[in-house]
């Protein structure tokens, strides 16, 4: 299926690995043009490299998303370099796996008030693309996050922000929707360190997938830039879980 991304322009914030990576990587195959953002030049470099293969426009940037002045400064300047933006994908997360005042300061921070600020920064772009936005929660703000109070917490607010923003930019022909994934595994990320340094949680959360595998990161990646696509146009204010029945 041609999903319309061809020359359209996505911007995926924490795209350097995992989700974020595997996101653009999607919509880089389907032939849009993507910018990403990133902790650290490496990670970056790598991310871009990986990106160019698809052969379309690759843009990227160092960006904290914990800080408001650089989340402007990336999204003006990746709107300048690609020519506009049909596309925002809002990623990272701060990881508050705690219930302590560091964790709930990095998740609003990161994973609430990233969500808030990128997608302040690229309204007026999107609104003239009638672009589309596509946040990333997690299946722990579906429900009860007895391990992870503040992780949860956050999420669940990044899927009432989904709908409220969809309902708000309706008018202006910009779709908000949300995906919710379950454990994903890949190398460097939660789950993998889990499974090196604390086996017993991994298992538990294997245990769990009525599939008994955990999730890929290309799995997510290719329902977000389906819900970015024109083929999803109808569908706004939406949050699709992807975790093999994790949250049965």
């Amino acid at each position: 299926m041609d999903l319309g991304l061809q020359n359209k322009n996505i911007i995926v914030t924490g795209g350097t690995r995992g989700i974020g990576l595997a996101a653009a990587a999607a919509c880089a195959a389907e032939g849009a043009n993507v910018s990403i953002c990133g902790r650290t030049q490496q990670s970056l470099d790598a991310a871009i490299t990986n990106l160019q293969k698809h052969g379309s426009q690759v843009h990227g940037a160092i960006c904290d998303i914990a800080n408001a002045e650089q989340i402007r400064a990336y999204v003006a300047a990746a709107s300048d370099v690609l020519g506009g933006i049909d596309g925002l994908v809002n990623n990272p997360s701060g990881f508050g796996n705690s219930d302590d005042e560091e964790s709930w300061s990095r998740g609003i921070d990161i994973d609430v008030m990233g969500v808030v600020r990128c997608t302040w920064a690229a309204t007026d772009a999107l609104k003239a693309n009638k672009g589309a936005i596509v946040n990333v929660s997690s299946i722990s703000g579906i429900g009860a996050s007895a391990g992870s109070a503040a992780y949860g917490a956050v999420k669940a607010a990044v899927i009432q922000m989904t709908q409220t923003h969809a309902k708000n930019m309706a008018p202006d022909h910009i779709r908000v929707n949300c995906v919710a994934p379950g454990s994903i595994e890949f190398p460097g990320g939660v789950w993998d360190q889990a499974k090196q340094h604390a086996p017993a949680m991994y298992d538990g959360a294997l245990a769990s997938i009525p599939f008994g595998r955990m999730g890929e990161p290309e799995e997510v990646g290719e329902v977000i830039a389906f819900l970015l696509s024109a083929r999803a146009y109808w569908i706004t204010g939406q949050t699709i879980s992807i975790d093999g029945g994790q949250n049965l």
